[in-house]
């Protein structure tokens, strides 16, 4: 790429920008050049806009330079979504007003950067909640929630963040501003109509849209090839088999394919969502203590017969790292034996009897089947301590030592709840044929487990395995017709996939959707198609001997300093606000800069201790250093 002369923008940009080879700037664009994925690419700028007339600039900008921009809300994606070698444009700083709340009508209208669960608590007044909840909900954004299209614990009972997406305000890569919402079809060619004459991007998107939608052959090819109905959780592509299913009702809602489509076609400013009522007084827990594993997720078939609001899976590999932890250790006072997995069934009601009732029926039921040993009914601060123990996954399994580490890989694929005990049972003869163990969590619920597989990415046979499980596990998604990704989405790791799972035309009809909204590639370019191969851009180089690093400080019980700060997942936990995050990193909660977090000093130390990175960034990041 040749060198960019942000001179212009930058005389005329109110918020603030990096992007030269300045010590404190290539610090900043070193500290955006991953997120909670395993991947890193150095990105030629990083913007944070103050105004929406900034976006507007670097959008013309990004135009003018060939170059694409990257929104980021909180970083917390695991596909490397917000990965690349383009101009970052992080809204979390600046863009996060909560605009208007409609209480009668139950919506919200926030800028992208407006935290979950900082909302929640703006609207526990009202008795309200914005339901969708990702285990980052203390610091996940609207923005990245929508651009994943993200749901979570609760997702059986309040769906993804597109079932909740009223309206997005948005500007396209013309610069010019949109509002999309539900419309009639009669509605929605009228407007293709009127908009004809102004010659702006925004007819051509929606002559394309409805010319792929309305077209039969289309429709039918779509619902042949996406995931069978009974998958609730599809994340994969851009989501036009929501928009067929609207449309074969008569509507046409352009919201349902901005959620999910990972910032590649709009940047949307600001959002209406819907909010939901929150749970009654009564709130329950049963956590089901199970032999094994096939146990667990028979036993979740049964529970799901009983109309709970969550189900959700935790393994023993989880719980293992619970003992000796300092907080989780005093978590585990329910837990009875040593469980090989446990289910955690919530169910909700008027009054606490009504819960113990629905529990008790499930219980026995249980019983019956000789389903699990122990069935501890937890409520209140109980309840929450238990799910934090399952809220913690990912950071709990990280603290597994040496170089070999759970990875984001398969943890988001997504079968019918009915498959899920048979779709486990083959995977896990699938990762013993590759030599692998994994932890298993997460969303039984809903289809979906967190399977973690333990791979060494550090080496060359690593690397290759990563690729291989996905390439093995694709093909037993698609024999139970499910989802490859589920609520994590495709990124710029499982978009090489899509073809081979829903078929070169559906997946030309997604490059065509990119086309239409985004001819000249101004957002987040080659994340879901024309990814660059998944195996690519790691975080780590292979074959790399570990360097010896001599510090003041004694890190061997963390096996070096080095490890200790590859640690650190991306997963953001120290951008928790005062709000409802409690007492974290005082200097991001003054500051709300990323340059402050935990995260990106991790992020800064690793890169520079790294060797394959240290020819190229060593010296101005030991520099930046010394600054921080």
């Amino acid at each position: 790429m040749a060198l960019l002369d942000f001179s212009r923008l930058r005389s005329a940009f109110e918020g603030e920008l990096y992007f030269d080879d300045s010590t404190l700037h290539t610090a900043q664009r070193a500290v955006y050049a991953t997120d909670a994925s395993v991947y890193q690419e150095m990105p030629v700028a990083v913007a944070l806009p103050k105004t929406v007339e900034d976006i507007r600039a670097l959008i013309d900008f990004a135009k003018a330079n060939s170059v694409t921009l990257i929104p980021r809300a909180a970083g917390t994606s695991l596909a490397g979504q917000v990965v690349g070698k383009g101009i970052v444009v992080d809204i979390s700083k600046h863009f996060r007003k909560i605009i208007e709340v409609n209480a009668e009508q139950k919506w919200v209208r926030v800028q992208p950067g407006v935290i979950r669960d900082d909302l929640n608590k703006h609207l526990a007044p009202y008795g309200l909640l914005f339901g969708p909840e990702t285990s980052t909900a203390s610091r996940a954004m609207i923005g990245g929630m929508i651009g994943n299209n993200s749901c979570g614990l609760h997702s059986i009972t309040w769906g993804a963040t597109r079932d909740h997406l009223l309206e997005v305000k948005v500007l396209l890569s013309d610069g010019s501003e949109a509002v999309f919402s539900e419309q009639t079809i009669a509605d929605f060619t009228k407007e293709i109509r009127e908009k004809q004459i102004k010659g702006q991007r925004l007819q051509s998107i929606l002559a394309g849209m409805f010319g792929l939608i309305s077209n039969p052959i289309d429709q039918d090819l779509i619902k042949k090839q996406f995931p069978k109905p009974t998958v609730t959780r599809r994340n994969s592509g851009y989501a036009l088999d929501a928009l067929v299913r609207n449309f074969e009702k008569g509507n046409i809602n352009l919201c349902n394919l901005i959620a999910g489509s990972e910032g590649t076609l709009c940047f949307v400013t600001e959002a209406k969502i819907a909010l939901v009522d929150g749970p009654p007084a009564a709130v329950g827990v049963v956590c089901v203590h199970t032999n094994s594993l096939a146990e667990a997720l028979h036993a979740n078939r049964v529970a799901m017969g009983y109309d709970p609001k969550a189900s959700e899976l935790v393994d023993k590999y989880i719980m293992d790292f619970t003992k000796k932890h300092n907080v989780y250790s005093q978590n585990r006072f329910f837990m009875q034996g040593d469980p090989a997995a446990m289910l955690m069934v919530e169910f909700w009601g008027i009054a606490k009897e009504e819960v113990e009732q629905k529990a008790a029926a499930l219980i026995e039921q249980l019983k019956a089947k000789n389903l699990g040993y122990a069935y501890p009914l937890l409520f209140g601060d109980d309840a929450n301590k238990a799910w934090d123990i399952r809220k913690a996954g990912l950071g709990l399994i990280r603290n597994l030592p040496g170089d070999t580490q759970p990875v984001n890989l398969i943890e988001d694929c997504a079968v019918a709840v009915e498959d899920l005990p048979a779709y486990i049972e083959e995977l896990e003869v699938l990762l013993e044929k590759h030599g692998l163990h994994a932890s298993y969590y997460a969303h039984a619920g809903a289809g979906e487990l967190h399977v973690e597989p333990m791979i060494n990415l550090k080496t060359s046979e690593g690397k290759q395995q990563f690729r291989d499980v996905l390439t093995d596990t694709a093909v037993l998604v698609k024999k139970y017709n499910g989802a490859l990704s589920g609520e994590h989405g495709d990124g710029r790791l499982r978009g090489e996939f899509i073809p081979f799972m829903m078929g070169e035309e559906v997946y030309e009809m997604f490059r065509q959707v990119k086309r239409i909204w985004d001819p000249d590639g101004v957002f987040n370019a080659n994340k879901i198609v024309d990814t660059p191969p998944m195996n690519e851009f790691l975080r780590y180089g292979q074959d790399k001997p570990s360097p010896q690093i001599d510090t003041v400080f004694d890190f061997s019980r963390q096996e070096g300093i080095l490890r200790l700060a590859e640690k650190c997942s991306g997963s953001g936990d120290c951008r928790k606000t005062e709000l409802t995050g409690g007492t974290m990193c005082p200097s991001y909660m003054a500051t709300r800069s990323e340059r402050d977090t935990t995260r990106a000093r991790a992020n800064i130390l690793r890169q520079y201790l790294t060797p394959e990175t240290a020819a190229n960034t060593s010296q101005e990041i030991a520099t930046s250093m010394w600054i921080w």
